[in-house]
């Protein structure tokens, strides 16, 4: 079995990834037992739209784009004097957090401007037809004339099902294999990003991994014996379903999810430190404890999505709980997870990877 579902950006409140991006492909198998590894890496794109999170191409800024705060200064230069505009995705996101962290973000609120308004038309047209086409359809900003709203949105796992070069899932430091099991893109942590994946290179993810994982799965099934299946091997699936049906329901999954998001996008995004992951971690207990009660109003057996956002709900509250203890055993920065109570990378203590297992 070959395990390609995405990633998990959707535990945050603002994000790239799409509704679908809930990590269920991760989450299922690490509640099994299967470990994850460096999961308090995740990418943060600084050009997100505004309350979207509908991703802005980082062309935006390669063609000049500027980065403006309330006062209309052009801010990256006072943190990047020389890179400026076009310093990476994750130092870039931080200058927004500090922008709005000091209250220079638009009207006091939590975003800023980036502005085209200074390019040719011609190239606005040329260059940048996706830019445009997104700010005018979902903001209704026409960015030839105007700023366009902006702020950081969780874009990418570097963290995931580990495995080895040829997409085997593996089970322990040892790289012992998962016989039959595989993983490929942002669901597996090949680790080819390390810390901080560099743009594009998803598609090595994809591409040269995904294939390298279909060519050894090829040979995997013409060697291997078949395994003995257990009895009714859809028990358990349908037990979980069966007993989410049964809840009457004390509590809203809709409201646990909010909250899971805007704790997770407050206190373990762009920048963190140990109190506020703390604070988070013992938030997501409270609200995996809540879930417990989280009843299903729709009772149905065809194309129930009250049931299915319900299920998502869990595998997300299991990731996002996975993530914050990463990170917060992690005391160091590096690449896209930066402490504020630990700037500088710690190579003697932390140039290794972390590993997650789910006990119990």
């Amino acid at each position: 079995m070959l395990i390609a579902t995405g990633g998990f950006g959707r535990v945050f409140k603002i994000t790239s990834n799409a509704m679908a991006g809930t990590g269920d492909g991760i989450a299922i198998p690490y509640r099994r037992g299967v470990p994850l590894m460096d999961m308090e890496f995740y990418q943060f794109h600084p050009t997100g739209l505004y309350r979207l999170g509908i991703l802005l191409s980082e062309a935006a800024r390669g063609e000049g784009g500027i980065l403006r705060n309330n006062e209309g200064e052009a801010f990256a230069a006072r943190y990047a004097p020389t890179l400026k505009d076009l310093a990476p995705r994750d130092m870039v996101s931080r200058f927004i957090f500090e922008e709005v962290k000091a209250g220079r973000g638009i009207d006091g609120k939590d975003y800023v401007y980036i502005d085209l308004t200074h390019l040719p038309p011609e190239v606005i047209d040329a260059k940048l037809p996706d830019v445009t086409d997104f700010a005018r359809t979902y903001l209704g900003v026409e960015p030839k004339t105007e700023p366009v709203p902006i702020q950081p949105t969780a874009h990418y796992a570097m963290g995931g099902l580990p495995t080895d070069l040829d997409g085997r899932v593996i089970a322990d430091a040892a790289g012992t294999v998962i016989p039959g099991l595989y993983s490929a893109g942002e669901s597996a942590c090949v680790s080819v990003h390390g810390a901080n994946r560099l743009g594009t290179n998803s598609l090595v993810d994809l591409i040269v991994f995904g294939r390298r994982s279909g060519r050894h799965m090829l040979q995997f099934v013409s060697e291997a014996k078949l395994p003995s299946i257990p009895d009714k091997p859809d028990l358990p699936a349908r037990e979980q379903i069966a007993e989410l049906l049964a809840r009457p329901g004390t509590e809203n999954g809709a409201d646990i999810r909010q909250r899971m998001q805007e704790v997770m996008m407050d206190k373990v995004s762009v920048v963190r430190d140990a109190e506020g992951m703390t604070e988070a971690l013992a938030e997501i207990d409270t609200l995996r404890a809540a879930y417990t009660k989280v009843g299903v109003t729709d009772k149905g057996e065809v194309f129930n999505t009250d049931l299915t956002e319900t299920l998502e709900l869990g595998y997300m509250l299991d990731l996002a709980q996975a993530l914050v203890v990463g990170a917060l055993a992690r005391e160091e920065s590096r690449g896209a997870h930066y402490r504020t109570d630990f700037e500088k990378r710690d190579d003697a203590n932390w140039l290794a990877h972390s590993v997650i297992t789910k006990r119990g």
